[in-house]
């Protein structure tokens, strides 16, 4: 009986291979499927695709080797004991030889030792390396590990431009094979059953044009095509893309010293990665900021709010979706120095200039069936401040975001917040007059960047269909 994903829990273990960005679209894949997703990490794998990318899509904490203080203190315990399946996608050689002799120093290896149920191991890594003795011989014991199952690494064109084994299964095709697995592996309790039963899986072939292990070619792509990819766009369809500012702008005063803010990245990364879950190519302008970006994301770097209105008003044709969320300078330096400002002790006085405005500058060239969402960061008379910079603006709608409260806003997991949206029948009553629109003003609450960037994404979802 071939694998429901629906309601399956699912640990997912990240090692540090380049192809660690994929494991966002599998996650995705998964979700969308019915499964509930958990992820673990080891720390090399937080170099290729930040924690707070998987954090964003699970909508749960990470495990991590050097977590929060507040993290239980058996995690490599509780998460495999959670999950139904671990699933480590990709598996590197390192991790691997760790599985195969006992070595449990992460929490990726941590949780594969005290796996009690079925565990599922995509390897990934360059042709040398998994052409290599010792790799040959460690994926060849790890298969003859109780209820354990090494995925295929097919040939193909690696990260590093050669051709061979070693490439990681694409995501769909690795969300197939589970969904080929027997359902008897896992029982309703998580529990697993004998190993008789994981003999049976391994050798079954599913009735119904399944995917058996050794299927051909030809087979198996009719089979990927039917199932793991039924909730892709269709051939032909477009994919939509958002853009996204993100970070601060830093204006320069002298060669040394800049005007900016403490602005971290962490809203427009959780925008980012959610955008990415629904299924969007996502490009981001980016000025100088701590939080990374998955690896599937397109970053183009900037530093002053003038280079970043330039990339914006260059990018934005190609979007569906733009997203503000940049913590733009309103003003710079007139003058910049050449040379360092020397220490003179004297009073310096800063003749500024105002930067261009980004939002109303995209919206002068928004074309039809373009949604267009700003921000809006205020300290004192929150919403009237908000409405009045969407009607001027032009918008679709604006995140007000207001800082104030405990632990909360630049460089924290949770902010205050409300969406407020434009209403365009009230626009179009009004021959489209961006001082007339009303707006809606829904009450203001706390909560995580994560659903702040959900409710960014549903709008825009409803704004498109609806176009």
């Amino acid at each position: 009986m071939a694998m429901n994903l629906a309601g399956k829990k699912i640990l997912l273990g990240v090692s540090g291979g380049i192809a660690a960005y994929k494991s966002c679209e599998l996650l995705r894949l998964l979700q969308k499927k019915g499964a509930e997703v958990r992820v673990c990490m080891t720390e090399a794998a937080t170099q290729f695709v930040a924690p707070l990318t998987f954090a964003s899509l699970s909508k749960c904490p990470v495990y991590l080797k050097n977590g929060a203080v507040e993290a239980r203190p058996f995690q490599h315990i509780d998460f495999p004991r959670w999950a139904d399946l671990y699933l480590v996608v990709p598996a590197t050689a390192n991790v691997i030889g760790k599985f195969v002799y006992g070595i449990a120093d992460d929490p990726v290896s941590l949780c594969f030792m005290s796996c009690t149920g079925p565990r599922f191991i995509a390897p990934a890594m360059n042709v040398a390396m998994f052409n290599s003795p010792a790799v040959k011989r460690n994926l060849e014991t790890l298969r003859s590990f109780e209820n354990t199952f090494v995925m295929d690494s097919p040939a193909g064109e690696l990260a590093c431009g050669e051709v061979g084994k070693g490439r990681l299964l694409d995501p769909a095709e690795i969300v197939a094979y589970l969904e080929t697995r027997d359902e008897r592996l896992v029982t309703r309790e998580g529990e697993c059953l004998p190993l008789a039963s994981a003999a049976c899986a391994s050798s079954a072939t599913p009735s119904n044009g399944g995917h058996p292990r050794n299927a051909p070619e030809s087979q198996a792509a009719q089979y990927l095509q039917e199932t793991a990819l039924q909730d892709l766009p269709a051939s032909g369809e477009r994919v939509r893309r958002v853009l996204i500012t993100a970070g601060r702008t830093e204006e320069a005063i002298d060669p040394v010293r800049y005007i900016s803010n403490r602005s971290s990245g962490k809203t427009a990364v959780a925008i980012a990665a959610t955008f990415l879950a629904n299924g969007f190519d996502v490009s981001v302008v980016a000025g100088p900021m701590e939080a990374e970006f998955p690896g599937a994301v397109h970053v183009t770097k900037i530093k002053s709010a003038c280079d970043m209105h330039k990339a914006v008003l260059e990018q934005m044709k190609n979007a569906d979706v733009l997203v503000h969320c940049a913590a733009v300078a309103d003003y710079r330096p007139k003058v910049a120095a050449t040379e360092k400002i020397k220490d003179s002790r004297s009073q310096l006085i800063l003749e500024l200039e105002p930067n261009p405005n980004i939002l109303r500058d995209s919206v002068a060239q928004k074309r039809a069936g373009q949604v267009i969402i700003g921000f809006a960061l205020e300290t004192d008379h929150f919403k009237e401040h908000a409405a009045e910079k969407l009607k001027k603006s032009g918008a679709d709608a604006l995140l007000l975001n207001a800082p104030v409260a405990a632990n909360s806003g630049f460089g924290f997991d949770e902010v205050r917040y409300t969406l407020i949206r434009a209403n365009s029948r009230n626009a179009q009553e009004s021959g489209d007059s961006r001082n007339a629109v009303e707006v809606e003003i829904p009450e203001m609450k706390m909560g995580s960047k994560i659903d702040l960037a959900q409710e960014i994404v549903d709008f825009s979802l409803d704004q498109l269909k609806n176009a």
